[in-house]
C-alpha cells in the first residue's frame, strides 16, 4: 500500500517509511505556497497588483455540513467580520497566508511561508500592500512573526480551548492566490499526528483535523469557529490524488499564541529535547533486533550528550511508552515530547533484546541549529 500525504510547501519533499511489509510514501507539500511568481512591487501597475488591489469581496464555498453560525447574519457575517485580520503574504517563492496578532501590524503565519526570507510583502483585504519584516521564526512549531508596516489592525479573538469534534469551522486565506477565500466544514478531528511526517518535520503532531478545504496558499491562515473565534492557523492537507476527501489540519490556536509570545519576549521558543531520532517498528526491523514486540518506537540513533544517551538509551531500543502513554510511532513520541517542558524528568519503558528496562531522562532545552 502506498500513500500520499500532502504537505503545502514551495516544493514537495518525498520520505518514505517502513509500514509493515509495505513502504508508506509521504508527500509533504506544505499548504504554504503556490509557487506563483513574486509580486511586482506596488507602484508597478500590472494585472497582478491590480488584481490584488481591486480583489473582490471575500467569497465562501462551504462544503454543506457547517452547522449554523453562532453570530448574527450567519457566515457571511462571520466572514466579512474576520476577513480584514487575515493577509496574503506574498515571497520571491510564491505566497501564504497569515493572521493579525497584534493591532501594530504583527502577522502570525508559518516558518515554511517565510522560510528564507527576511522581508516579504503583506497584502490586506482591502487591496493595501505593504512591506513585511520577519520578525523570528519556529520550524518546530512551524510559526514565525511578520511586522507589516501598518497600524490599527483588527486583531481577532484566540481560542486558549481546543474546539469540539463536530463544530462548525471556517477557514479562510489565499488558496493558489485566490485571496480572501473562505471555505466551510467541520472539525473533524483533535490531536491529530501525519503518519511518517517524523523523518520529515517535527511540527506535524498534535493538530486538529477539518474537513474544511485546505489548498496550497492557504498555510498561515485562519481556522475559525461559529463564534468568529481564531481557533487554529492552517498547516497541512491530504491531497485528493491519495485518495483523501478534505482533510485538511492545522496548528492549534493555543499552541501558536503560546509559541508566539516566546517569539516576542526573546525571538526563540523552547521545547524539550530528548536527542534521539526516532523510528518505525516494522515486523523487519523486529525480526532483526530479536524482539516480538509489535508496537513501539525503535531508536535509530542517540546524541550521547543528549538526554537520552545520559540516561543510557541505545540505538536498537524500542521505546514502548512514555510516562505510561503506548508509544505506537515516531510521530506519538514527538506529541508526547511537545507537551513536556525542558527540565521535566520523564519515565521510559524500553525493550532490549529480551528486557524490559524502566528508564529515565531528564528532558532539555532543544539546542539551536
Amino acid at each position: 500500500m502506498s500513500t500520499s500525504i500532502s504537505r503545502g510547501s514551495r516544493r514537495p519533499a518525498r520520505v518514505r517509511a517502513a509500514a509493515g511489509s509495505a513502504v508508506l510514501a509521504v508527500s509533504l507539500a506544505l499548504t504554504a505556497c503556490t509557487g506563483l511568481p513574486a509580486p511586482p512591487a506596488p507602484s508597478e501597475p500590472s494585472a497582478a497588483t491590480t488584481a490584488g488591489t481591486n480583489s473582490p469581496p471575500a467569497t465562501a464555498s462551504p462544503t454543506g455540513n457547517a452547522p449554523a453560525p453562532d453570530a448574527a447574519g450567519g457566515i457571511p457575517q462571520l466572514v466579512e467580520n474576520l476577513a480584514p485580520s487575515v493577509v496574503t503574504i506574498f515571497t520571491e517563492g510564491g505566497l501564504g497566508s497569515g493572521v493579525v496578532y497584534s493591532e501594530d501590524g504583527l502577522i502570525l503565519t508559518n516558518e515554511h511561508v517565510v522560510r528564507g526570507n527576511t522581508t516579504v510583502e503583506v497584502g490586506f483585504a482591502d487591496g493595501q500592500r505593504v512591506e513585511g519584516t520577519v520578525r523570528a521564526t519556529d520550524p518546530v512549531t512551524d510559526l514565525a512573526l511578520v511586522q507589516a508596516n501598518r497600524t490599527g489592525l483588527p486583531k481577532p479573538t484566540y481560542q486558549n480551548s481546543l474546539p469540539r469534534v463536530g463544530e462548525g469551522a471556517l477557514v479562510l486565506g489565499s488558496p493558489l492566490g485566490f485571496e480572501n477565500t473562505a471555505t466551510a466544514g467541520i472539525i473533524s478531528g483533535l490531536h491529530r499526528s501525519i503518519p511518517g511526517s517524523a523523518s520529515n518535520s517535527l511540527s506535524l503532531v498534535d493538530l486538529i483535523q477539518t474537513d474544511a478545504p485546505i489548498s496550497p496558499g492557504n498555510s498561515g491562515g485562519a481556522v475559525i469557529n461559529m463564534r468568529g473565534e481564531i481557533i487554529g492557523i492552517s498547516e497541512a492537507y491530504i491531497p485528493p490524488s491519495a485518495g483523501a476527501v478534505s482533510l485538511g489540519f492545522a496548528i492549534p490556536a493555543a499552541t501558536a499564541v503560546q509559541v508566539a509570545e516566546e517569539l516576542l519576549a526573546d525571538g526563540t521558543a523552547e521545547h524539550a529535547y530528548l536527542g534521539l531520532t526516532p523510528g518505525e517498528l516494522t515486523p523487519q526491523i523486529a525480526d532483526q533486533l530479536g524482539i516480538d514486540a509489535t508496537t513501539g518506537v525503535v531508536v535509530l540513533s542517540v546524541d550521547g550528550d543528549g538526554p537520552a544517551g545520559r540516561a543510557g538509551i541505545r540505538p536498537g531500543d524500542v521505546l514502548e511508552s512514555m510516562e505510561g502513554a503506548e508509544l505506537n510511532a515516531p510521530e506519538k513520541l514527538l506529541a508526547e515530547l511537545r507537551n513536556r517542558n525542558p527540565g521535566d524528568t520523564v519515565g521510559f519503558k524500553v525493550r532490549r533484546d529480551d528486557q524490559t528496562l524502566d528508564i529515565k531522562a531528564d528532558l532539555i532545552d532543544r539546542p539551536t541549529e
